[in-house]
């Protein structure tokens, strides 16, 4: 089976979890090849470089959302002046009926006239990019700011767009540029995603883009997959970039027309938790089309700190310097100041207490400036240790780097403690937890994102953005080591059931094979070049019996 994976800033590009998991379904699945199509998102996805793609990736394909627009490229595109007039006609068009389902004024004041009007717009703009070219540079001229701007002044559009200045409309036209660059890539046909079996999105907003046009123009069906809320991401980056109202209702609005139309047109939509399953459903997600495939995490990396949790659970002692333990990148949402808070209301009932914070490298833009603020805020908290802190042990709260010393792996810094603590004020997937879940640890956790559904009652979950309960919590494990290693085995058991690279790719592999069974690409010949069969070109299963031979001795695909 050849399947192409869509990416967007993520695999095969060295970031973080959301690109290793693939890699690791990638692996998992030798006897399919793979073709990657990827999208970078800033010049710091790149930067990472990119992993060692294993044999089965016959080969990736890079472009970029960011940047100035892709020069047109002259021998496709045609200058003469009947042609100019008929690609700003057609482009006038399709343009102004997506601007209309993004201003939503009274001719698409209705949820379903809306998406059929984007959609509309949409695929339009992409055949207007096939048989026309020059779309790039349409969608950041004159053109389509007078056509945005009128559907915004449109009959029944709020105030908040009936009084958007030209510059909001400037910056919004330059954003939908880059939103909509995958219209334009040489991606689509029957050498490049036409061919494929399955399109496989690993993440929902602009990765979608390819998949969707493939399916519309070639048929081939779609996968979508989300571990985290591609639509709920975009939408807390438009207010932290500072965007005014009106250009992030207009983005905003972008993004959940698109993950609508992408949920509703694909054969299958993987969630990787309730979580997330709940705002696809709420974008108008077909519930039949769903499966939920949790992320598959490497446990072997593990397996040593959780042999380890468990001789340790055969005879629990309370510890003399009973430690809290925190693993993850440090941003904001992980609300580190709270857990700070936290440990000093820890520390006045448990004074020889310690908070060890173990913090990852490759961390959000800025996450050296709140690690600064961080350690700032722990000597204010404890002027009395923060004096000796220049001798080791004596500050009771230490910031780490896994891979020193401390930590020498990752496995390691969640070992150190004798309870974890995850105190986050936002999550998608916790994978952190799932991590100390492996190296059975009792955690504790607030209620945020998929946590409460990924612990399962193998620990302590309190609310968000309160260190009193995040204290209290704490030092009921710390003062009940039986149940504290109780719940830590629990732990460890749940995380070898559910989250295993072994179960994510059994999911992948069954939901391929469905897929294909019931979606065929309609494609001549069954025989390749050389004779030999292509079995999930299109199934046996696509037809019933009486048709099957008929069909395949006359190569008539439209049975």
């Amino acid at each position: 089976m050849r399947i192409a994976l869509l990416t967007e800033g993520g695999y095969p590009y060295a970031r973080g979890e959301g690109g290793a998991w693939c890699d690791r379904l990638v692996r998992g699945l030798p006897h399919h090849d793979f073709d990657v199509y990827a999208l970078s998102r800033s010049p710091r996805t790149e930067a990472g470089g990119q992993v060692p793609a294993p044999e089965q990736v016959r080969r990736v394909l890079t472009e970029r959302l960011w940047g100035a627009p892709p020069l047109e490229d002259a021998d496709t595109v045609d200058r003469s002046r009947p042609a100019r007039r008929a690609r700003s006609a057609a482009f006038r068009w399709h343009f102004g009926e997506l601007a209309a389902a993004l201003a939503g004024g009274r001719d698409a004041a209705q949820p379903k006239e809306r998406a059929e009007r984007f959609a509309a717009g949409l695929y339009g703009l992409a055949e207007t990019a096939e048989e026309h070219g020059g779309l790039p540079r349409l969608l950041t001229g004159h053109d389509a700011l007078v056509t945005l701007e009128t559907a915004c002044r449109a009959p029944g559009v709020r105030p908040l767009l009936g009084d958007i200045t030209v510059s909001e409309l400037l910056t919004a036209t330059a954003l939908l540029e880059r939103q909509l660059r995958p219209l334009t890539l040489p991606w689509y046909g029957s050498a490049e995603l036409g061919s494929a079996d399955v399109c496989h999105a690993v993440s929902g907003g602009p990765a979608m883009l390819p998949g969707l046009l493939a399916k519309r123009f070639c048929g081939t069906p779609l996968v979508v997959t989300e571990y985290t809320v591609r639509l709920r991401e975009a939408l807390l980056a438009h207010r932290a970039a500072g965007f005014t109202p009106a250009v992030r209702a207009l983005l905003g609005t972008y993004h959940r027309l698109l993950a609508g139309e992408g949920y509703r047109t694909a054969a299958l939509v993987t969630p990787g938790s309730t979580h997330v399953r709940r705002w696809q459903e709420r974008c108008g997600a077909p519930r039949e089309r769903m499966r939920t495939v949790y992320p598959g995490i490497d446990a072997t990396r593990f397996a040593r700190a959780g042999e380890a949790a468990e001789a340790e659970a055969a005879a629990p002692a309370a510890h003399a310097d009973p430690t809290v333990a925190w693993v993850g990148r440090a941003e904001p949402a992980k609300d580190l100041i709270a857990l700070l808070h936290a440990f000093h209301a820890i520390r006045e009932e448990e004074p020889q207490a310690r908070l060890r914070i173990f913090h990852l490298r490759g961390g959000a833009d800025g996450s050296d400036a709140y690690l600064d603020h961080c350690r700032t805020l722990a000597a204010q908290l404890f002027p009395d240790e923060a004096a000796h802190a220049h001798a080791v042990g004596e500050s009771p709260v230490s910031f780490e780097e896994v891979g020193s010393p401390g930590a020498p792996e990752l496995a390691d810094a969640y070992a150190a403690g004798d309870v974890v603590v995850l105190s986050s004020s936002a999550e998608g997937f916790p994978l952190s937890l799932v991590e100390a879940m492996f190296c059975g640890r009792p955690t504790v956790s607030t209620d945020v994102g998929a946590v409460r559904e990924v612990i399962g009652g193998t620990g302590l979950v309190v609310a968000p953005r309160n260190p009193k309960a995040i204290a209290e919590a704490t030092l009921a494990l710390l003062r009940g080591p039986e149940r504290a290693a109780r719940l830590g085995a629990a732990a460890r058991e749940r995380a070898l059931a559910l989250f295993t690279v072994s179960r994510c790719v059994d999911a992948f592999r069954e939901s391929y094979l469905d897929v294909v069974a019931h979606h065929p690409v309609p494609r001549e010949p069954l025989w390749s070049s050389a004779g030999a069969p292509r079995p999930f070109t299109a199934p046996a299963e696509s037809w019933s019996p009486t048709r099957l031979a008929p069909s395949l001795l006359s190569g008539d695909h439209s049975r």
